[in-house]
């Protein structure tokens, strides 16, 4: 496995060091703390967009795992394990499953590699998820997977935060994974969302506080916007909706308060 090549910077805040102590996580510093503090001044139940993102995750990983056939896995910015891992929900249907885990921070490299101590088919790689070509040519992406059989490919809260839209498009990034992946493979993505109603104002508030952090990153898009990351795929039904509403496991006996109406995903099939 990969090794972190950067220490860990407790002076700057970490995407997954923020996810973290949204999740009300302990590998997390006063300085993440400072971002969600920030974000919940924009909305107090802001926490919601990391709660609602995992949990998502998990009922994608249990569809996908039960459901599709797929048995591999490329989980682009993995994040801090937490509960129910991805590799965890699909070795659960599937125990020959395997997991590529990708991500550039080193506490989550360091933590990963603690977990998955023994799991032969579960790995952790460093990489840039925002350089597609680099990281698809990754030895150990490479070899783990085998790319002539489908592959689900999962961008789970991560695209929000890539701040090159300016020279590279969210949907070129995109395209380049899905170029790659083999027919008959799966992608899953969720997003910060700005619903266009009257909660379009509260997103785009904690996307202000998100975006003046000194995280400096987590845009929310529109519906169409996100559309785009989906073209030349068949949607799962649903299709792309709010994270909660994307097969919920009961009847929804609460209203969606604003942060869970402000995060969106969907799951493709590439033909």
């Amino acid at each position: 496995m990969s090794s972190a090549t950067t220490p860990v910077d407790p002076t700057k805040p970490s995407i997954a060091r923020v996810y973290d102590a949204f999740l009300g996580g302990t590998d997390n510093y006063e300085v993440d703390r400072e971002v969600v503090r920030g974000v919940k001044k924009a909305a107090p139940e802001a926490a919601d967009l990391a709660v609602e993102n995992r949990a998502f995750l998990i009922r994608v990983c249990r569809f996908l795992s039960s459901q599709t056939g797929i048995t591999q896995y490329l989980d682009c910015g993995s994040g801090l394990p937490t509960a129910e891992n991805t590799h965890q929900v699909v070795q659960r249907a599937d125990p020959g499953a395997r997991v590529v885990y990708v991500d550039n921070d080193p506490l989550v490299l360091a933590h990963g590699r603690a977990l998955l101590d023994g799991n032969e088919s579960t790995v952790i790689t460093a990489g840039d998820i925002f350089e597609p070509e680099r990281l698809l040519g990754n030895e150990l992406v490479r070899s783990h997977l085998d790319w002539d059989e489908p592959i689900a490919l999962l961008h789970m809260g991560t695209l929000h935060h890539y701040n090159g839209e300016d020279t590279r498009p969210r949907k070129d990034i995109v395209r380049a994974y899905l170029d790659a992946l083999p027919s008959g493979s799966y992608v899953a993505i969720s997003h910060f969302l700005d619903p266009e109603d009257e909660y379009s104002a509260t997103a785009r508030k904690m996307e202000d506080m998100f975006l003046h952090s000194m995280m400096g990153s987590g845009t929310f898009s529109t519906r169409a916007e996100l559309e785009e990351l989906f073209n030349g795929l068949d949607m799962v039904r649903p299709g792309l909706v709010r994270c909660a509403d994307w097969w919920p496991d009961g009847p929804r006996l609460k209203p969606l308060n604003a942060a869970q109406r402000c995060i969106a995903g969907g799951v493709a099939h590439k033909p």
